[in-house]
């Protein structure tokens, strides 16, 4: 079922894009209790394994149910277009208690059972307490889950913003929704989201926070009631080549890979760091536009790779096999 978010002409011009180091941090701690993203990110995983992961992350998982809502103060949307992880806790910090218990009974009420476990009984039976308990534990969990990462995590999330701000300047808000991911529709004023549950939302001049997300992927987030401002969080672009610096896959994994596939589909698939069209491929690799376009089909047909629409043209990106195929299983 759908979200409907109506813009009004006041919507548009308030519509903003920004990055938060704490929502990648609370998805991050969503994302090792979701197996279905786990093929995203195989070498973050291993490191964060090799950490022991030496605290208890129960409190914040039990606030995320796997369908439903999340307290909004717990990943409030960002305070500008590139807050600092310090700026943000301190507004979760800062969450009025009542307010955040009317938020966690909702949560838990999303869980079955969840508000009557011994856990459950003490975040309601002392808000306050739970507030600053929740906050510290996303403080720990940035430090070991997120921050040693950020640089390369916050560099991928810059060029997104980068990329769809120049898409911007050439066809206007309304037409960029639109093109931010196939589960988006922009027609007469009014932004579909295919997503879970059915929500009709009139934005009311407040606009539209934009935030390309790591660890959300391959999710179209929304969310957030009033005080908050409207956010919407969408797969950042890029995500197919964004471990595989560390380190690049060995020259034998590589040899391997061309003797499986053929050197010229092995190129292709290696060469889909970010989405691509088939013609910028083409270019890039010096081959013959209809070659890599059968190249793309093959790879896409043994599901190694998905294709989308942005405006006029298909851009292919790894899959989570396609990824891990590449990767050599490093």
């Amino acid at each position: 079922m759908p979200m409907r978010l109506h813009f009004t002409p006041d919507d548009l011009l308030a519509s903003r894009f920004a990055i938060s180091p704490l929502w990648e941090t609370q998805e991050a701690v969503r994302t090792l209790r979701r197996p279905d993203r786990h093929g995203y990110h195989p070498r973050w995983l291993r490191r964060i394994e090799a950490t022991g992961q030496p605290f208890d992350l129960a409190p914040i998982w039990l606030l995320m149910p796997h369908r439903g809502h999340s307290p909004d103060w717990l990943g409030p949307p960002p305070i500008g277009p590139a807050a600092s992880f310090a700026e943000e806790i301190a507004a979760v910090r800062a969450a009025d208690p009542d307010a955040a218990r009317a938020e966690m009974v909702t949560a838990l009420g999303h869980t079955p059972g969840a508000a009557d476990t011994a856990l459950g009984r003490a975040l309601l039976a002392d808000p306050a307490r739970a507030v600053r308990d929740v906050a510290d534990l996303l403080e720990r969990a940035w430090q070991v889950l997120v921050e040693p990462d950020w640089p390369r995590l916050r560099a991928l999330l810059e060029a997104d913003v980068a990329h769809h701000s120049r898409r911007l300047a050439d066809i206007g808000l309304g037409a960029l929704l639109g093109e931010l991911d196939r589960r988006m529709v922009w027609a007469d004023t009014t932004l579909t989201v295919a997503f879970h549950g059915e929500h009709e939302r009139q934005l009311d001049g407040r606009g539209l926070v934009l935030m390309p997300s790591v660890f959300s992927w391959p999710d179209v987030i929304g969310g957030h009631d009033p005080p908050w401002q409207p956010t919407l969080v969408y797969p950042v672009r890029g995500i197919g080549g964004l471990w595989s610096g560390d380190p690049a896959a060995p020259e034998q994994g590589r040899a391997a890979l061309a003797r499986l596939l053929g050197a010229n589909r092995a190129a292709v698939l290696a060469a889909l760091d970010e989405s691509a069209s088939t013609t910028a491929l083409a270019q890039r690799l010096g081959l013959a536009p209809s070659s890599v376009s059968a190249h793309l089909i093959a790879l896409r047909d043994a599901g190694l790779l998905t294709a989308r629409r942005y405006g006029h043209r298909v851009l292919y990106e790894r899959t989570p096999l396609g990824m891990a195929l590449l990767s050599g299983g490093e």
